[in-house]
């Protein structure tokens, strides 16, 4: 089943790819890649944000193992005490102990929202401008196409990008964003 819409999908796809290639005046599409997530991340500014979101996650963490620790102090005086408890002290206790766990949970969770949606807010910046240098590349270089590398299994190092954006955008060469989503087919 699979083979058969693998082999109906390639059939489709080499005409369409043909004749793309055989109108182009050249002779060949030209194809290029560029690693996005590597790009925004070995920018200046990438690397400032790493810096600022690994602050705030190991302040975050600390915070999380403090009162995981004291979770587990409070756990450990339960158990020394169970002998010496009454059945519903101890119950209630053991009661007490878990509410606390699922709100540290909860907190952790919430912690991790956070962090994503800080580590969203900056950089999403950067991923405008890097896709508008790399939009300014494939015009000015005329390529065709620009995927991005991690969807590729091979590639010439001659056709990644990345290392061209990283330089353009750190030297200031950025040109003025255009809204995401529509850097493709502008």
């Amino acid at each position: 089943m699979k083979l058969r819409a693998l082999l109906l999908a390639t059939s489709l796809l080499v005409p369409l790819a043909s004749s793309a290639l055989a109108d182009q005046p050249t002779g060949g599409m030209r194809v290029a890649v560029v690693d996005v997530q590597r790009a925004m991340m070995q920018t200046e500014d990438g690397l400032r944000v790493q810096a600022t979101l690994k602050k705030e996650f190991d302040k975050k963490q600390q915070e999380l193992n403090k009162k995981q620790a004291d979770l587990q102090k409070q756990k450990e005086d339960i158990d020394k005490q169970a002998k010496v408890l009454s059945k519903d002290a101890y119950e209630k206790k053991l009661g007490d102990l878990q509410k606390q766990m699922m709100e540290l949970q909860s907190l952790f969770v919430d912690y991790n929202k956070e962090l994503e949606k800080q580590q969203k807010e900056k950089t999403e910046p950067i991923f405008e401008k890097i896709m508008a240098i790399v939009k300014r590349i494939a015009t000015t270089e005329n390529y065709d196409i620009v995927v991005d590398k991690t969807t590729v299994a091979y590639v010439r190092a001659d056709l990644d990008l990345t290392d061209k954006a990283i330089t353009m955008y750190n030297s200031g060469q950025i040109p003025t964003p255009t809204p995401t989503g529509s850097a493709s087919n502008k």
